[in-house]
């Protein structure tokens, strides 16, 4: 376990460092190459290394945006995940760090960007400066050169034209306009706080990606900054003709008397996103043919505090714990797709999910199911890697907050199936379970689900199987009375279990303490699906008490992403 822990940050060590490796190598490579090449030397007169700056950003830029689709194509990944057999474990568990990645792509799109705009505007305000002068300067001679022909080098030909003129009436000009609002729309809209509560609102925004891509594919066509030509080089190099420029008379009878002629760098921004476009189209094509397979929906629950269940079935899914599907109702709206853990185990002849209120779509679809089942529910999926770990330790710590119990119901119920088939991949004997929660209505289905277990086991004489603890980290003084009234009954007055619930948050010390405690020999598992902070100290709990003795107790800590 050890081993698969370090291999496993040793392999998305090795992803960043290649990723960031290339990025610099790209940047410092184009950076030189405009900076020294001499087909650039008089562009460089006029922009100085504002030149590199924009040219550099722009092929990192184009790197990146051939990267940002592959990790949301999800039927590749899916793909790839059945079929990385060598050294399947840790492949796979790379491939839920997709949106990781996306977000860390990204993030560099939004950096380059800023780099190459502001480059670029340095670059339109030299071009300016360069026409408007009247001096003998080079730049000055450079930028009256050709202005009839196609063999210029300065785009702005005339002294009334500005920097604005030129980036709202130009192709490069409006197209990078464009992107970059459609970025500075996609990266805001994605925060999680939006993603949480407007999902809607993510969801549109986040289709400006086919702006994005056609104003990048468009961007660099008018060619606007050039270089010297093949051909014009061989007349009139510039190491030997530059400083004739601004000398020369009318009677000019020498060598370098001819004017040096201009070429635009061809656009190549398709080139690098041409694959992961068509990539991408294939992706979708394949979902709405998915989408289109029939789903029946077996049984509609509705639990307490407006949580939705639903058990469906369809032909040929098949599932593994710690999955999740995509969800549409065509009623509702037909292009959402929203993301559903699912709760059900893979031994059970359907699949379900559980849906809480969380913003507008899952209102709309609870108030639809409350009044009839709607005629079409479409899913895609299912999508993630399996956490089949669970099944690989003696003892398991199983942690969850709030919403994130949703896995912890399918990994739950498997292993009781497991356990009660005398599965011989089965190696755990003992489960911790702890339940963070802030509202006592969130209890209520995985309550039921509890008690279910909490009976089964009872009556197969497995009580001892599952120690579970529920922390309530929201309460007021009502559930405090009712629970001091009722403090000697056998069960719980907030969830009806045999367990009592604990107000406040746990001391994380002491539960480490404890288990070390029962199992002084054990490898034990820590499985937490929940906010970082709470991954944070658990993985410093699992730390502490982890004996330096090999033959002793040891806690392997893993945050699994759901």
């Amino acid at each position: 376990t050890m081993g698969n822990w370090l291999v496993n940050h040793w392999f998305s060590a090795a992803v960043l460092a290649a990723w960031l490796g290339i990025n610099i190598f790209l940047f410092t490579y184009y950076f030189l190459f405009f900076d020294r090449d001499e087909h650039y030397f008089y562009t460089r007169a006029i922009l100085g290394s504002a030149l590199a700056w924009a040219r550099a950003s722009a092929k990192c830029l184009n790197f990146n945006s051939m990267l940002i689709l592959l990790p949301v194509c999800r039927n590749l990944l899916s793909f790839l995940r059945g079929t990385c057999s060598c050294c399947r474990r840790t492949l796979r568990k790379q491939l839920d760090h997709n949106l990781t990645f996306h977000k860390l792509v990204a993030y560099a799109l939004a950096l380059l960007t800023a780099v190459h705009t502001i480059a670029h505007l340095f670059n339109l305000e030299r071009y300016n400066q360069s026409q408007q002068a009247t001096d003998r300067s080079l730049p000055a001679v450079l930028s009256k050169m050709h202005l009839q022909g196609s063999k210029w080098l300065n785009p702005i030909h005339s002294n009334q034209t500005t920097v604005e003129y030129v980036a709202f009436t130009t192709i490069p000009g409006l197209t990078g306009v464009i992107i970059t609002l459609a970025l500075i729309l996609m990266v805001t809209s994605s925060t999680e706080f939006i993603r949480r509560n407007y999902f809607e609102l993510f969801w549109y925004t986040h289709h400006l990606f086919l702006i994005y891509f056609a104003g990048l594919v468009i961007h660099g066509i008018a060619g606007l900054v050039r270089g010297q030509t093949e051909q014009s080089m061989a007349e009139v190099h510039p190491y030997h003709c530059a400083e004739y420029l601004t000398q020369r008379d009318q009677n000019c009878t020498h060598s370098c008397c001819k004017d040096p002629e201009f070429g635009s760098i061809p656009a190549e921004s398709w080139k690098w996103v041409l694959a992961p476009i068509i990539l991408y189209v294939f992706e979708r094509i394949l979902r709405v043919w998915r989408a289109r397979q029939e789903v029946v929906v077996k049984k509609v629950v509705m639990h307490p505090a407006r949580v939705l269940e639903l058990q469906m079935q369809k032909k040929g899914f098949c599932m593994e714990v710690g999955q999740y599907i995509f969800v549409n109702c065509p009623a509702i709206s037909p292009l959402e797709w929203h993301p559903f853990t699912l709760t059900s185990a893979p031994e059970e002849d359907f699949f379900s999910i559980h849906i809480r209120a969380a913003g507008d779509w899952t209102e709309r679809l609870i108030d639809t199911f409350q009044l009839e089942t709607p005629s079409r529910i479409e899913v895609d999926g299912p999508f993630g890697t399996a956490s089949e770990d669970v099944f690989q330790y003696e003892v398991a710590m199983l942690v969850g907050a709030g919403i994130g119990v949703t896995p912890f119901a399918s990994i739950l119920k498997s292993i009781w199936y497991k356990f009660q088939q005398a599965d011989q991949t089965l190696k755990t004997k003992k489960i911790y379970f702890y339940w963070l929660c802030r509202d006592t209505g969130a209890f209520a289905w995985f309550n039921d689900l509890l008690a279910s277990l909490e009976q089964k086991m009872a009556e197969s004489g497995k009580a001892d199987f599952l120690t579970y603890r529920l922390f309530l980290t929201g309460w007021d003084t009502s559930i405090a009375n009712n629970v001091a009234l009722h403090f000697d009954t056998a069960t719980d007055t907030v969830t009806g279990l045999r367990h009592k619930t604990i107000f406040g948050r746990p001391m994380w010390n002491m539960e480490f303490a404890a288990v070390a405690a029962a199992h002084p020999r054990s490898v034990v598992g820590v499985f937490l699906c929940g906010p970082e902070a709470l991954a944070k100290s658990l993985q410093k709990s699992c730390h502490q008490h982890s004996s330096l003795d090999p033959r002793k107790v040891k806690f392997y800590f893993n945050k699994e992403n759901f």
